[in-house]
């Protein structure tokens, strides 16, 4: 039987599959649209990657807003979903921290309040940097009372996006179990393309890192043949989110989505330059080395590359024992990386370059 649900960041590359598959799977959507005139567009969109488009419905309103901007008329409409799916965020380098937290970490908790009121789950996606707990130390959150944590040295630390995620995280857990209100959180890798078709979305970081490579501006692999990227295709991370969203069990839980095939990252990219008829880069620069040479006037923008975005490249392993589980309840399992990065890199290639 089918659910109602409301959406943010339904426009967006994991949003649009994750319409596809609660769509395509009985569910009705209500998401929340700055300019709710595209939703015609948003639909097509949805139906050419399999879902039903005749079941989304669009309510105007914005993140940043107080009450999410939606009028009295649309907070009844979105009043009979039972869970709110949040993956709206605004993502780039560079952000400010006041903007970054203005949006994403004010955002998520309007999202929460209103979740909460209208007695619905939360699910929201995190970042698989949150359950990295030796990272979140490094940079100085306090990992046992995060309340204590001093947000701008962590901001000043990691970029003003990745601090929001950060803080976010930990603000509706919060807000939410103060309110007695119920969540479940999915923590997804970097996301790459559909493992059929390759489509992935224009800014996306494991698009910007293929385009940087077929350009020549990889010079040398950042960090050690230890560091690699971990990564998840967008069709397995939304079956993953819609499957969660609805088990009972899964409240007030969290889960990685996260592929343990990844190769290092010397493995990724020599297999992409395969892809890209390019050469791949062979020697290793340490990331301290090159994030202090991206401090160089101007290196950033020759080499198309921020210093935030090097943070996700590590060395650290994680704990895959309740994704494995729920991959064994669900029957889910991951699709052939290394053809779903083929597929990811000729999408880009053919449709996203310039």
């Amino acid at each position: 039987m089918g659910v109602e649900c409301f959406v943010t960041g339904g426009s967006g590359f994991v949003g649009q599959h994750l319409l596809a598959r609660l769509t395509a799977t009985g569910h009705r959507a209500w998401v929340l649209m700055r300019s709710p005139e595209n939703v015609e567009r948003l639909r097509q969109q949805v139906s050419r990657l399999g879902g039903d488009a005749a079941s989304i419905h669009a309510v105007e309103g914005d993140i940043s807003r107080e009450g999410l901007g939606l009028s009295e008329a649309d907070r009844q409409r979105v009043s009979s979903a039972a869970v709110a799916f949040h993956l709206a965020a605004q993502f780039t380098w560079g952000l400010t921290m006041e903007r970054a937290r203005e949006v994403n970490v004010q955002g998520a908790l309007r999202v929460a309040r209103l979740a909460a009121s209208q007695h619905m789950r939360l699910v929201m996606v995190g970042g698989f940097m949150l359950q990295n707990l030796t990272y979140l130390a490094k940079v100085g959150v306090d990992i046992v009372c995060p309340e204590n944590t001093h947000w701008p040295a962590v901001y000043s630390r990691v970029g003003g996006y990745e601090g929001s995620k950060l803080e976010s995280h930990f603000a509706v857990i919060r807000y939410l179990q103060e309110a007695d209100a119920d969540y479940t959180i999915v923590h997804p890798a970097t996301v790459c393309g559909h493992s059929e078709t390759g489509h992935i979305l224009e800014g996306q970081p494991l698009a910007e890192l293929i385009r940087n490579l077929a350009q020549g501006r990889f010079k040398a692999v950042p960090g050690t043949d230890r560091h690699w990227l971990p990564v998840v295709s967008v069709d397995y991370l939304a079956t993953m989110i819609t499957c969660v969203a609805f088990d009972p069990s899964m409240a007030n839980r969290q889960v990685l989505a996260l592929d343990e095939g990844s190769a290092n990252l010397q493995g990724m990219l020599e297999q992409l330059a395969k892809t890209l008829g390019v050469k791949a880069p062979r020697r290793h620069v340490a990331i301290r080395l090159i994030k202090w040479l991206l401090t160089i006037p101007g290196l950033a923008a020759r080499f198309a590359i921020s210093a935030e975005s090097l943070n996700f490249i590590q060395t650290q392993r994680f704990d895959m024992n309740r994704s494995r589980q729920l991959e064994r309840k669900y029957r889910l399992t991951h699709p052939d990386l290394a053809r779903t990065l083929e597929k990811t890199a000729r999408y880009v290639t053919n449709h996203l370059s310039h």
